[in-house]
Formats: C-alpha cells, sequence, structure tokens
C-alpha cells in the first residue's frame, strides 16, 4: 500500500480545536457531581479555565517574533553556476499558523532557520499557514500559503515582503513572462452536477499582482508545466475519494481557455518537464490496491497530441532532474515489516529506463525516517533531502554529493521541510 504523505494528509495530525474544551468539559461534569465543597472547587476551577484560556488565546495572538538562528555547516561554502544560496520551505503543520522560510547561504556556508518573521517583523500572522510551493522567478521569490489562501510575494535577494496574491485554496505556481499561473482546489464556478466545486488555474499579472483571468479545469488541481503555448495541469481529485481524477487539463496560453484533457493516471500530483521536452507525471493511485506510479508523455510538436504515453511502474512521490537523470525517492508501505518503506532511484530519461534503485551509494539514507522534499543544484549536482520526521519536531536537511555520498546535514530545520527555490546573485 502506498501512502503519500503531503498537505492533502496533514489535517490527521491536527490537535482538535476543542481539546481545552472538551477537557474542562469533563473536569466540570465530575465536580458538579460533588458536595458543595466541589461546587466551591468548580467555581474555582471554572475561573481558572477562564483565566487560562484568555493567557493561550492572548499568548497566540501576541506571541513575539521568533528570531533568526544562524549555524555555520562545514563543507557547506561553495559556489556554482552564479548561485549563491536557496530558500527552504517549512509547510509546518496544518491549522497551526506556523510555515517559516529557512535560507542558505552557499557563499558563507551560514544556514539561517525562520528569517521571514525577523526580516517582516511587522507581518502579523508571520508567513501563514501550510506552505505548499516555493519557486524563484526574476528577481522575486514566490511562497504559495495554502490553508492561508495566498501567494506572498517576496525580494530574492532580502526575504523582504513586497506584497500578496489572494487565491483560494491554492497550491503550485508557475510562470510564463508577465504571467504567473496557479493551481487552486477552488474556482468561481458554482457547483456541478455531482456537486462538487471544480478546481482552477488563475492567471497573476506579476507587475501588478492582480488576477487577470482563470480556467476551471479539473477536481483539485496540483503541479503544472509550460510547454510551448500550452499548460499543463495534474488534476487529483483528491477530495473525491474512491473516483479519484485521471486527467491532465491542456490550456492554451494564448485564448486562456482548457482545449484538450489527457487521460494518464489514478490521482495525479507531480508533473514536471525534463530538457528534451519530455512530460514526467506521477500517480498516486488509490492508497491500497492501486500504487503510486511514474509515466512519462510525449507531445508531437505539430500536431499538439499525445504521441506516445507510458508507465515504469515506479512508485513516486517527488523527482527532480540532472542532465539525463532522473531522481525521485518513494514512500511504500513495507507489510513484513510493518513500516513505510522510502526509496532513492534513478532513471535515465532518455531511454525512460530504471538505472538504479538507489542514488545514495554510503547506507546514510537509513537515517532519513520521513523524505518530505528532494531538489538538485543545477550547475553542481548536488543533491538535497529534507526529512520532516515525525511531522510534529524541526526537520532535517541533507546535502548530498553528486556520487551518492554525504557532504553535510543540519536539523535546524522548521516543521516539515519541504520546498527548496535556489537564487543567483
Amino acid at each position: 500500500m502506498l501512502c503519500d504523505l503531503s498537505a492533502h494528509s496533514q489535517e490527521a495530525f491536527s490537535i482538535p480545536k476543542g481539546a481545552y474544551t472538551n477537557s474542562f468539559h469533563y473536569l466540570c461534569n465530575k465536580a458538579n457531581q460533588s458536595n458543595h465543597i466541589m461546587n466551591q472547587l468548580y467555581r474555582n476551577l471554572l475561573l481558572l479555565c477562564i483565566l487560562s484560556l484568555g493567557l493561550l488565546n492572548s499568548c497566540r495572538e501576541d506571541a513575539p517574533v521568533v528570531p533568526a538562528e544562524s549555524e555555520e555547516i562545514a563543507n557547506s561554502s561553495q559556489v556554482s553556476g552564479g548561485i549563491v544560496g536557496f530558500y527552504l520551505l517549512n509547510e509546518g503543520n496544518f491549522q497551526a499558523n506556523n510555515s517559516s522560510l529557512d535560507y542558505m547561504n552557499l557563499v558563507s556556508g551560514t544556514y539561517t532557520r525562520n528569517i521571514y518573521a525577523t526580516v517582516n517583523p511587522n507581518v502579523v500572522k508571520e508567513l501563514g499557514d501550510t506552505g505548499n510551493d516555493l519557486q524563484a522567478y526574476g528577481s522575486r521569490l514566490y511562497a504559495v500559503i495554502n490553508s492561508s489562501n495566498k501567494v506572498e510575494v517576496l525580494n530574492a535577494q532580502s526575504g523582504k515582503r513586497i506584497g500578496q496574491v489572494n487565491i483560494p485554496n491554492c497550491r503550485y505556481i508557475c510562470f510564463d513572462g508577465d504571467n504567473a499561473y496557479v493551481s487552486s482546489y477552488v474556482s468561481t464556478s458554482t457547483r456541478d452536477a455531482k456537486g462538487q466545486v471544480p478546481g482552477a488555474v488563475y492567471r497573476v499579472n506579476l507587475n501588478t499582482l492582480a488576477i487577470t483571468g482563470q480556467v476551471v479545469v479539473g477536481y483539485q488541481p496540483e503541479e503544472m508545466v509550460i510547454k510551448g503555448e500550452r499548460l499543463y495541469v495534474a488534476n487529483s481529485g483528491g477530495y473525491m475519494k474512491p473516483n479519484y481524477e485521471r486527467t491532465l487539463s491542456v490550456i492554451d496560453l494564448k485564448s486562456f481557455t482548457e482545449v484538450d484533457k489527457i487521460e494518464v493516471g489514478m490521482n495525479l500530483h507531480r508533473l514536471r518537464m525534463d530538457h528534451n521536452g519530455r512530460l514526467w507525471v506521477t500517480s498516486r493511485g488509490n492508497y491500497g490496491n492501486v500504487p503510486s506510479n511514474l509515466y512519462y508523455i510525449d507531445i508531437d510538436p505539430a500536431t499538439q497530441k499525445v504521441s506516445k504515453l507510458d508507465s515504469l511502474n515506479i512508485p513516486c512521490a517527488e523527482m527532480a532532474f540532472y542532465g539525463d537523470k532522473l531522481y525521485y525517492y518513494s514512500s511504500v508501505w513495507d507489510s513484513a515489516a510493518k513500516k513505510m518503506k522510502t526509496g532513492f532511484g534513478l532513471v535515465d530519461i532518455n531511454a525512460a529506463k530504471p538505472l538504479a534503485e538507489s542514488f545514495i551509494t554510503d547506507g546514510t539514507d537509513a537515517n532519513i525516517q520521513t523524505a518530505y522534499g528532494l531538489a538538485i543544484h543545477p550547475a553542481s549536482g548536488d543533491i538535497y533531502i529534507t526529512d520532516a520526521k515525525d511531522f510534529v519536531s524541526s526537520g532535517t536537511l541533507y546535502c548530498y554529493t553528486p556520487d551518492g555520498k554525504l557532504k553535510w546535514q543540519t536539523s535546524r530545520t522548521g516543521m516539515l521541510p519541504a520546498h527548496i527555490a535556489f537564487v543567483k546573485k
């Protein structure tokens, strides 16, 4: 059985909002069953609970900004291809409002945790709730904050906030020219015959940060990629169990309309394009008898139709390219060991064939508890893997050499470290 531990499933780890009040009601009921002394205790307890809840709410609303923390990391300093560092977006826990942004300075070899709050101390709720994507484009950094229904726009060099774009249940972002395209689980359309609201892709003018259009696509759209004048969107139908989506929506960028749908596989998620123009898309399956899978799609440039579509029968949760190789990791339930089994594999993108079952060659993959993010330095080929661990404590960032040897690591990330964006000078 495959399990995808993404923002889809964070709700399972949330503390119920009524946890405090349920405990309070229980204690009050027990107190009411006793005599006058217990009634007095009840009144005291009531006062104490009210004061305590007031204090908790006060702390929650007026909590001081947590200062940035820096750490010098041995063997991490390098400047290659003009890249001076990278940002790491920590998703944080669902409904906990604790997304955070870290920065790795590859010039000095310094890792700084939680820089957003320090650079932007006047932003009341800091970065927001459930960071779902992070991309650098031009001189700006774009952080998609799913549960806060916004895209934060920052200066890529300083991390200073420029503005935000309000988009409901936003998921991922990509760019073309002066426009950004943001996938969202919610369109402004009315409910369909199934009683469901379809998803949408919103177009945003990068100069004004204004929404200039939307296209209705499938249910719960996820990642997107632009190939030529077409935008491809992976529809998941993540809320439609057991009737998950199976399609890619195809949007013509000039008319900004959906012009086609491509049937691929169940519950699509990741969608990338390699340097040859081939599309790669992952399927989450149904978390049961239909496993995750990795598909590739060739598009005929003359007809804009699919010329080849096939799968590798490899479970894949995340992927990244370097040269002619696709790096991926997977998380599969091991029934015999009764635990999640994580794999780190390689694929030849030209032959569309597996190359190796693991790109980590020194055995340290055994230390990675919950792989949650993957990125490759586009110039040096260094491999970065994030580990969410137990989903409630700080995560770990691992850096591997191109030949799969552990180079350095830090366990000072925020909670659920996931998305990396490289920054040039």
